[in-house]
């Protein structure tokens, strides 16, 4: 199905609309000029904007296709993730978010240094980069890529003006223009899926139809509480590996943590977290909701032979074109919905990738470079990654059936930074080389698995169709990082598994919590064998005391026996009133590490 001149409205409008708040932003206010203006907004933002803009993070364009296709293809099972969104918030609300506000951090491996040391930061930081690298470029051409295959919408004039229109309002915007965008193309996103929705249930003949249509053809699925971490969705894996899954997206992704770290207080960083749960749970339902619609039109109206022979993510569009052919303007509303998820994703790697390399590669080594030359660098960096995401994005598109393996890699990095973060915060055992031989260990138990079960999935399905996009992909690593998630389409896992094909089918749900297990695990046994840290060197503003507070209801002996030698976390310890850096009343006081400590009132 061709476009028509409404439908290019309608998407260029887009287009041109997040351009211009990047330039607003460029052109108001403190035009840029300072590295936290450019990087954390000044840390002026309220929490609407920033919740909206995490939002908008996590819902990627994939996810958008992915989700959809998902409910046709299985049921509503998927819909129970939703269970696990609770924790997966609170817990960043009250555990990670005020460790880093309260450091004043910009970047989140800056902890790792608080923390450990520097090796570990660096560690983190290039983990890190090379996990966003490979992804960035995937999720700009996949989903044009799925486009084209269905509308013959330009795929390369589609990537170039996507990527350049992000490039240009991601550096001349800095983190503002990127959150400002993000809530402008959440707004965007809702409207296209709402479209889809309404039109198709119309269509269908209304919900209570496409209820009973669903139901009567199994779609309908029930809670299935088999604990079974081999099967690839039940109510646990879906609700309790769910949450490991969130944790890795919202507790300790730079992409995320940036966003909480740019709110103006604490407060409003926590009320961002509380504010994206209802709304997560809307985007959930809209596209569950999308994928039942679509099972119940073509019930009643057969897939034409092109639609039979498609992916599960091509038939997404070929129904998008279906419902909304005869209404002009619609079609291209959808397309800009699904770009506006991938504008979000990769705006967020922009800037969190610049963060992350000026903050944890530049400046450590180069403490006296001046405000100015530091956020021209910041901006260059911001620049360098989105033209990197053009090459990237070229690359994929040489790649074959190594994107798999590229998407893959993407999902198996997240759980083991979180299991890295979780180390360092809730034991003050764990020392530098545990915290190092537990990553390296975390990684590699990821790149096993992930690409043992993708291996596994590839042999045991020779036969299948050349993969066309991302959303192809066998289901067996979750893509539990930051700046995006997205859940990809399988086929359920071969029954009767032994030996490590059993193992490679442990269901990717499961991924996060395994990995950053893993971590845990490898990085306090080398921290005991090779001498833990002693709990009166750790900076206690660094550690959260889990166990303490979990048992608050014991004695204050064993409550300090529980902390392991550690002070007072920071909400509790006194010290002599101070002032922040540079005020000039009674001087700073070194705190650990070469940091500043800050304190009101006597209590930091």
């Amino acid at each position: 199905m061709a476009f028509t001149v409404a439908d290019y409205t309608v998407f260029v409008l887009l287009l041109v609309l997040s351009s211009a708040i990047g330039l607003f932003y460029a052109l108001s206010g403190g035009r840029q000029r300072t590295v936290q203006e450019f990087l954390l907004a000044n840390r002026s933002m309220s929490f609407l904007p920033v919740a909206l803009s995490l939002l908008a993070t996590f819902q990627s364009a994939v996810a958008i296709l992915g989700v959809p296709a998902e409910i046709y293809r299985f049921g509503t099972e998927y819909w129970l993730l939703g269970c696990c969104y609770l924790l997966g918030l609170l817990i960043p609300a009250h555990v990670f978010i005020p460790v880093f506000y309260r450091l004043h951090l910009t970047s989140t491996y800056e902890y790792l240094e608080l923390r450990f040391n520097k090796a570990v930061r660096v560690c983190g930081t290039v983990t890190f980069i090379f996990q966003m690298v490979i992804y960035m470029g995937v999720v700009l051409y996949a989903p044009a890529l799925a486009l084209n295959a269905v509308t013959q919408f330009d795929l390369w004039g589609a990537v170039l003006t996507m990527g350049l229109v992000c490039t240009l309002y991601t550096t001349l915007g800095g983190l503002k223009a990127v959150i400002w965008t993000d809530v402008f193309q959440t707004l965007v996103m809702f409207a296209g899926q709402l479209a889809v929705i309404v039109v198709g249930t119309v269509k269908v003949g209304g919900m209570g139809r496409v209820w009973q249509l669903a139901a009567d053809q199994g779609k309908i699925s029930g809670i299935d509480l088999n604990p079974d971490p081999f099967e690839r969705h039940t109510f646990w894996t879906l609700a309790v590996g769910g949450v490991f899954m969130m944790l890795s997206l919202y507790g300790v992704n730079q992409a995320q943590v940036q966003r909480y770290l740019s709110s103006r207080t604490e407060r409003e960083a926590v009320l961002s977290c509380y504010a994206v749960f209802p709304c997560q749970q809307v985007v959930l339902c809209l596209s569950c909701l999308t994928g039942l619609v679509m099972f119940a039109y073509y019930q009643e109206h057969p897939l034409t032979a092109p639609q039979s022979q498609a992916s599960s993510d091509q038939l997404v569009l070929y129904f998008v074109m279906d419902v909304l052919k005869d209404l002009p303007g619609l079609p291209g509303l959808f397309v800009a919905c699904l770009f506006s998820g991938s504008l979000s994703t990769i705006s967020s790697a922009f800037n969190s990738l610049a963060t992350v390399t000026m903050e944890d590669l530049i400046h450590p080594y180069f403490p006296g470079l001046r405000e100015s030359r530091a956020t021209l660098l910041s901006k260059l960096l911001a620049l360098s990654y989105g033209l990197l995401c053009l090459g990237m994005a070229y690359l994929s598109s040489m790649m074959g059936p190594m994107l798999q393996a590229a998407i893959s890699i993407f999902g198996m990095v997240g759980g083991p930074l979180l299991g890295l973060f979780c180390l360092g915060m809730f034991f003050p055992c764990a020392n530098p080389t545990g915290a190092i031989a537990g990553l390296a260990a975390g990684l590699a138990m990821a790149f096993w698995i992930g690409i043992g079960s993708l291996v596994s999935n590839l042999r045991a399905a020779p036969s299948a169709p050349p993969l066309s996009n991302i959303t192809d992909f066998p289901q067996t690593s979750s893509l539990s990082t930051a700046i995006a998630t997205t859940l990809l389409t399988s086929t359920p896992a071969p029954k009767r598994l032994s030996g490590l094909q059993k193992f490679y089918s442990l269901s990717y749900m499961w991924y996060s919590a395994h990995n950053s297990t893993t971590v845990i695990l490898v990085g306090l046994l080398v921290s005991l064998l090779t001498g833990p840290t002693k709990g009166a060197t750790v900076n206690p503003r660094t550690i959260y005391p889990v166990l303490p507070r979990l048992l608050c209801c014991l004695p204050q002996r064993y409550r300090e026996r529980l902390s392991c030698g550690v002070g007072c976390s920071a909400e509790v310890v006194t010290l002599p009133r101070v002032t922040a850096v540079g005020d000039g009343d009674s001087g700073d006081v070194p705190c650990w590490r070469g940091r500043t400590c800050f304190s009101f009132a006597g209590t930091l």
